[in-house]
């Protein structure tokens, strides 16, 4: 073999290398990076859900009234206590390089990945709507 035959050989297995590697880190890091976005959307609702949680503690008591306050109130902690849970459970299964870096999962990761996927995309809901629900209840009064 020349040369320039070696070096064109060498230069398209690399392409073909590289085309075949690439993509599937991408899927997973785009799918890392997408829950993680839901998170980075969410976490900062938790000094809401806090200061929610100050304003409907004095109005919950066992009247009818109440006990709207009370549940509304207790949805709001549900929710932050998923959201702590959530958070726990995740940092459990995956490590800093996998979150942060990029670093390729195995394939018992991608699984778990697509199950906290779902989980967070529910905890976003659940934040979101015990928020609304809060809001609406106390710009009532």
């Amino acid at each position: 073999m020349t040369i320039k035959s070696t070096l064109t050989f060498l230069a398209l297995l690399f392409i073909v290398v590289s085309c075949k590697t690439e993509p599937k880190k991408a899927e997973t890091t785009s799918k890392m990076e997408e829950v993680m976005a839901v998170h980075d959307e969410v976490m900062p609702k938790m000094s809401t859900i806090s200061k929610l949680v100050a304003q409907l503690k004095p109005m919950a008591d066992s009247t009818e009234t109440g006990k709207e306050y009370m549940s509304a109130m207790k949805d709001l902690q549900a929710a932050h206590k998923s959201m702590m849970d959530w958070m726990q459970g995740f940092g459990a299964r995956f490590d800093s390089d996998e979150i942060l870096n990029g670093k390729e999962l195995t394939a018992e990761k991608k699984k778990w990945l697509l199950e906290e996927e779902k989980k967070v995309y529910q905890l976003r809901e659940d934040i979101n709507g015990s928020i609304a629900r809060a809001q609406d209840l106390l710009s009532e009064d």
